[in-house]
């Protein structure tokens, strides 16, 4: 599974890369806004922290625009950047468009498994379900991400579903059952997926048993 932090903040993704398992980042619109800098600026600051894919969002709503947008992005962004697009059917026809013209794509704002699978016959890279939006309503965003893994079994597809929207560890576990190949998580998700009391524990009692070595030795 391919682990995305999903910020703009570029300390939080220093300190995850630092780790040596970050795979991609995940940026949108508010995001960016948090991040109080400007959009091309944090976004190639990420992508000179993490070689893997971070998304890129277009802004335009109509097709001719995020065409004009996602060509403009790869033009003046690093290699790596992937261009992110909603889900819509005006998304749609863009995403053909640039995978066309091999340019990865992300498409978002997936709330069922209809839209995913026209996002995958589009020629999207990922698709992106946000699930703790789904559990927000009331459902089970989990549920969703069965549904696709399944459809995804039937016929073969090789778009990587990307979860979002990642709210607990229970959402990573759960999709790493499922077999999604991704998740994006704020850093706080990472701090929490490798947070547990019996490690804390154990290096506790190793270290205290350590010191009485050393204090013996020199003795």
């Amino acid at each position: 599974m391919e682990f995305f932090l999903d910020t703009a903040d570029v300390d939080e993704i220093r300190e995850i890369a630092s780790w040596g398992i970050l795979d991609g980042v995940t940026t949108n619109p508010s995001l960016i806004k948090k991040s109080g800098r400007d959009f091309k600026t944090v976004v190639a600051e990420i992508a000179s922290i993490c070689d893997g894919p971070i998304s890129a969002e277009v802004t335009a709503m109509d097709t001719a625009g995020m065409i004009e947008q996602g060509l403009a992005l790869k033009e003046a962004l690093p290699p790596n950047v992937i261009i992110k697009i909603p889900c819509t059917p005006e998304g749609l026809a863009a995403t053909k468009v640039l995978t066309a013209a091999n340019i990865d794509t992300n498409v978002t704002l997936v709330f069922s498994a209809s839209q995913a699978l026209m996002a995958a016959k589009a020629g999207a890279t990922y698709v992106s379900p946000f699930i703790g939006r789904i559990d927000d309503t009331g459902s089970d965003g989990l549920t969703l991400i069965s549904e696709i893994m399944t459809a995804w079994e039937h016929y073969g597809i090789t778009t990587k579903v990307l979860a979002a929207s990642i709210r607990h560890p229970t959402h990573v576990l759960a999709c790493m059952q499922m077999g999604a190949h991704t998740v994006t998580m704020p850093a706080k998700i990472f701090h929490q997926l490798m947070s547990h009391p019996l490690t804390d524990k154990g290096l506790d009692g190793f270290m205290k048993d350590w010191a009485e070595v050393e204090a013996a030795g020199k003795a």
